[in-house]
C-alpha cells in the first residue's frame, strides 16, 4: 500500500469526508487544500519600468551574470516566433528580482519584493554640448511592452498610479525609462495613470503655465501621489530631483525640476483623479 492511499485509508477510519483531489502527498505529510482563507491577496502590488543602458548582448549579461536582474527583458529589436515578438523571461513572477534596489512608493519600501520589473534595451543618455540626448525606444520594443504590461497589469490588478518607473521609485538615483517613454500612449491604453486635461486646466486655474510656485505645495502633491519627497517647503536639491522625476513621467516638455504651475496642475489633478 502506497502512502498516498495508506493515507487517505487513515482519514476515512478518522471521519474525515476530505476528497483525494484536494490533497497533495509531500515527503512525510500530506497538505489539504479543502480550505482557503479570503485573507490574503497578491504579492505583486508594481509594475516597475526601466532602460538598461546596454545594448542587447550586455543587457543580457548584465542581468544574468552581474548582481541586477528583472523579471523580463526586451531586446531593442525583439526576436519572433511565429511572427509573435518575443520578450525574455529572466526570473519568474513567483520570484523576487533585483531590479529596483533601494527603493520607495507612497509608505511601501523595497519594492523589489512586491513588484514585477520589465527592463527595456536603451542606450539612456549621453550629455553634448548642447544639453542632454535621450535615446528613443523603436516601435517594436513598445509594441512587445505595451501586451507585456497590460497581462501583467491584469494577472496581478495592479492600480494605474502603480505602474511607475524605477526614476519614480529612486529619484534620486536613476533616470529609467526617461522623458521619451511614452506615458501618456500606454495610459490610453490602460497601462499606467495620466492626469485629466480638463483637471488639469482647473487646477491652473489661468496661471501661466511657466509660472513658479509654492514649493510645499508641490512636495505635499507628490508626496501623497506617491513620490518620496521632503516636506521642507524649500527647493533644496533632492526637491528638485523629485520634482525632476515627476516632469519626466507626467511633464516631460520641460524636467528642469522646478515647481511652476503646470507641474503644481498636473500633480494636483492627478491626486483628484486617484486619491479623491
Amino acid at each position: 500500500m502506497n502512502k498516498f492511499v495508506l493515507f487517505l485509508a487513515v482519514l476515512m477510519l478518522a471521519g474525515c469526508s476530505t476528497a483525494p483531489n484536494n490533497l497533495s502527498v509531500k515527503n512525510g505529510y500530506a497538505i489539504d487544500t479543502t480550505h482557503s482563507s479570503p485573507n490574503q491577496n497578491e504579492r505583486v502590488r508594481y509594475l516597475v519600468l526601466h532602460y538598461t543602458v546596454f545594448d542587447d548582448k550586455d543587457s543580457l549579461d548584465a542581468l544574468t551574470n552581474g548582481t541586477a536582474s528583472a523579471h523580463y527583458l526586451v531586446y531593442s529589436t525583439p526576436p519572433t516566433h511565429h511572427a509573435l515578438p518575443v520578450a525574455l523571461q529572466l526570473v519568474p513572477e513567483a520570484k523576487r528580482a533585483w531590479h529596483a534596489g533601494v527603493s520607495q512608493w507612497g509608505n511601501r519600501t523595497h519594492l523589489n519584493d512586491t513588484s514585477i520589473g520589465i527592463e527595456i534595451v536603451n542606450a539612456g543618455f549621453i550629455d553634448g554640448p548642447t544639453g542632454r540626448l535621450w535615446f528613443p525606444y523603436t516601435e517594436a520594443q513598445l509594441a512587445l511592452v505595451k501586451q507585456l504590461a497590460a497581462d501583467v497589469i491584469k494577472r496581478y490588478a495592479i492600480e494605474p498610479q502603480n505602474v511607475i518607473g524605477h526614476s519614480d521609485i529612486a529619484p534620486l538615483r536613476k533616470s529609467d525609462p526617461g522623458p521619451l517613454f511614452p506615458w501618456q500612449a500606454f495610459a490610453e491604453q490602460g497601462i499606467g495613470a495620466w492626469p485629466d486635461a480638463a483637471m488639469v486646466h482647473k487646477h491652473l486655474a489661468g496661471r501661466p503655465a511657466s509660472r513658479q510656485v509654492a514649493v510645499g505645495t508641490v512636495q505635499r502633491a507628490l508626496a501623497t501621489y506617491g513620490y518620496k519627497i521632503p516636506q521642507t517647503g524649500e527647493l533644496d536639491e533632492e526637491t528638485r530631483q523629485v520634482i525632476r522625476a515627476f516632469q519626466m513621467h507626467f511633464r516631460p516638455a520641460g524636467i528642469s525640476g522646478i515647481p511652476d504651475a503646470e507641474t503644481e496642475a498636473v500633480a494636483l489633478a492627478l491626486v483628484e483623479k486617484y486619491y479623491p
